[in-house]
């Protein structure tokens, strides 16, 4: 028999042995099998208990999670035509598989036996109510003509956003510019035209005279936005990236997610009615934090009523100061990262690139590594042997600090490349798993797309890369320094959507702080820590126009959840029209007709946040709240990070968010400390 190194391996994935022709096969296989253990167990299991049924079905969902799991990490960081369509092709047969299972009538009776069982602990309640409540989700209730639509709905729904996702990638990777006269790229900082001089080369563009290659890329994309003096370029560019998967714009039609959006709102818009939820944004919220739809445009309606006005001022002193210092008429979408920046200078005479040479990459990661190990007793090496994907991966192990035992492992892939996903992210390789038969240690898959090494240069951080990796990390200890035993509820598993973003929000404000900057920010020829004038501009210029920062993000979180709370299948998803009525209501700067935004939102459209967006805002309040606490006691005090530790990240999604909260904070949040934190009156 032919190994499949997807289901031959017990351990990390052998990343460098997995080929498309295994996808498939390993897949079918691991599904079959598990289909064979829940028939076991629900006709030979005669009384159902935790170690007889539940823990046995874990380890299941487990075998499938390690197997499934490397396809989908190499799908978004190495995309091929090869990998794709394996990986499209056992979309609806895992969809399939996890609608049966949700509709497992025996399976379902099986769990409320156990659910009614004594002698249960915290962990396994919330486990098997858990369990429970996602059942009646999958529609374990319906008649038999209302499960099978449910099915194909959920079949349908994976694939579109599938295609979503490849539509945007496709049409991010098919735009470049190549530049042969460098006075085009006026403003420019070095580290951009070198990667543009790196794109040129790389793409085969060598010899005399120089080139250049833009793309849509973000180590490409905001330099130009944000210094290119030459404004037509700017346009171009931002024209290009603001159409991208869309009518209009430079590829226009080629990779349209128009159809493709309308169809994933009305399937679920049709899914929640099937579960007898009014609308999606219903359905989101049976499992988060909020409580209702209410709330939660409650709650973004409060933000914006204390944010607009002040946002509004930020934009007019651009304006003003575009108009009288440089002599522009109207500033437009394209111009506003550009004179903002100037504005910037001028103001706290420092920029991003300023401080970019006191974040060489390297000395960053040993900083946030010491800041982790001072909060939460841990020490984290670089593993030297290990199989890859990428010459730019890398490999690390999380210990214990008292006992050494091995607490986490992860994988770190940090730069831009072609035919890699954009954006920064965490997600599961392995989950937390300990019972009577498996002893399995958590391990992380961490991706940014920074600026990559150019020539004998290292690779340069912007400060607001540095709070990039500092958030994504924040999930990754969510993920590996759980104590919880069963993958359902362990690390970020079973958290409540609007809770999760806590930790990786919290992280970023050791981004800020003199005491933890001095353990990584060194500039990287000299050596030399961040000057304490250049700290102080620094921490000054810290909520430069937040409040049009903010409204930007209320935008976005009142939209998602807009189009997913109003969908009327008579009228259709009324995207831009509802985008309008929210810009209305929040927005302080208008894009031009053309632009695309929704097209390319895939955080609602191909990621986890439809109708929970707002969840980015929700966290933040519990961040800054929760880090409120440590400016009282000490960005380092011991006990305080242990309690964070142990209260917050060992237990994972064992107990309800607020009730761990609490228990870590003392009390309810406040948005006091959000509101303070981002330079805006409470």
């Amino acid at each position: 028999m032919v190994s499949n190194p997807l289901l031959d391996n017990p351990g990390l994935p052998a990343f460098s042995q997995i080929r498309p022709e295994h996808v498939e096969p390993a897949i079918d296989a691991r599904l079959a099998a598990c289909r064979a253990e829940i028939e076991r167990l629900t006709r030979e299991v005669p009384v159902p208990t935790w170690e007889g049924f539940v823990e046995p079905l874990e380890e299941m969902d487990d075998t499938l999670s390690r197997t499934w799991s490397p396809v989908g990490h190499l799908n978004a960081v190495l995309n091929s035509d090869a990998l794709r369509a394996a990986y499209n092709a056992c979309l609806p047969k895992l969809s399939d598989y996890g609608t049966e299972v949700g509709q497992n009538e025996d399976l379902f009776r099986a769990y409320q036996a156990v659910a009614a069982q004594e002698h249960l602990d915290a962990t396994q309640r919330k486990l098997l109510d858990n369990a429970l409540r996602d059942f009646h989700l999958s529609g374990v209730d319906l008649p038999a003509d209302k499960k099978a639509r449910y099915k194909a709905i959920s079949q349908e729904l994976s694939q579109l956003t599938s295609k979503y996702s490849e539509n945007l990638l496709d049409a991010t990777n098919a735009w470049s510019k190549l530049i042969t006269d460098p006075a085009e790229l006026a403003g420019l900082p070095e580290s951009a035209l070198a990667l543009a001089r790196q794109n040129a080369e790389q793409r085969g563009h060598t010899g005399d005279p120089a080139s250049w290659v833009l793309t849509l890329d973000m180590p490409s994309y905001l330099p130009v936005m944000t210094y290119a003096d030459n404004r037509d370029l700017r346009f171009e560019v931002y024209q290009a990236y603001g159409t991208r998967a869309s009518d209009q714009g430079p590829h226009a039609g080629q990779w349209d997610n128009g159809e493709i959006m309308e169809q994933i709102l009305a399937l679920r818009h049709e899914l929640a009615q099937l579960l007898g939820f009014a609308n999606y944004a219903e359905r989101s919220l049976a499992t988060k934090m909020a409580k209702s739809p209410d709330a939660v445009l409650a709650f973004l309606q409060d933000l914006a009523r204390r944010s607009v006005a002040q946002a509004r001022k930020d934009l007019q002193e651009v304006r003003d100061f575009a108009r009288e210092q440089h002599g522009l008429g109207d500033l437009e979408p394209w111009d506003l990262a550009y004179y903002s920046e100037k504005l910037r200078v001028y103001r706290y005479q420092i920029s991003q690139e300023e401080l970019r040479p006191y974040f060489p990459v390297s000395r960053v990661l040993e900083g946030l590594f010491q800041v982790i190990e001072r909060l939460f007793r841990v020490r984290i090496t670089q593993v030297a042997t290990f199989d890859t994907y990428h010459p730019d991966v890398r490999f690390y192990e999380i210990r214990d600090g008292v006992t050494g035992g091995l607490r986490g492992q992860f994988y770190l892939d940090p730069f831009a490349r072609a035919n890699k996903r954009g954006g920064a992210w965490m997600d599961v390789c392995t989950n937390r798993l300990h019972t009577a038969r498996c002893d399995q240690i958590p391990a992380a898959y961490l991706v940014c797309n920074f600026t990559p090494p150019v020539g004998d240069k290292p690779s340069l951080l912007t400060h607001t890369e540095v709070i990039t990796l500092f958030h994504e990390f924040g999930h990754g200890l969510h993920h590996m320094l759980t104590r919880v035993d069963y993958p359902a509820v362990a690390g970020i598993n079973g958290v409540a959507w609007d809770a999760v973003e806590l930790p990786s929000q919290f992280m970023e404000n050791w981004c800020w702080e003199r005491e933890s900057l001095d353990l990584f920010a060194a500039h990287w020829e000299t050596g030399e820590p961040i000057p304490e004038d250049l700290y102080g501009r620094m921490i000054e210029a810290r909520n430069f126009q937040s409040a049009m920062q903010m409204v930007r993000q209320l935008e976005f979180a009142l939209f998602d959840f807009r189009v997913h709370l109003e969908y009327d299948p008579a009228q259709g998803g009324r995207i831009y029209q509802i985008l309008e009525e929210v810009r209305d209501q929040v927005a302080v700067v208008r894009p031009p007709a053309f632009h695309r935004f929704a097209h390319g939102f895939s955080h609602v459209f191909s990621g986890g946040y439809a109708a929970g967006y707002y969840s980015y805002k929700w966290a933040e309040v519990l961040s800054a709240d929760a880090f409120s606490l440590f400016e009282e006691r000490g960005v380092f005090d011991p006990d305080t990070g242990r309690a964070f530790r142990e209260k917050i990240l060992e237990k994972g999604g064992s107990r309800d968010a607020m009730e761990l909260y609490v228990d870590f904070r003392g009390r309810e949040p406040t948005t006091d400390a959000l509101l303070r934190h981002s330079g805006i009156a409470a």
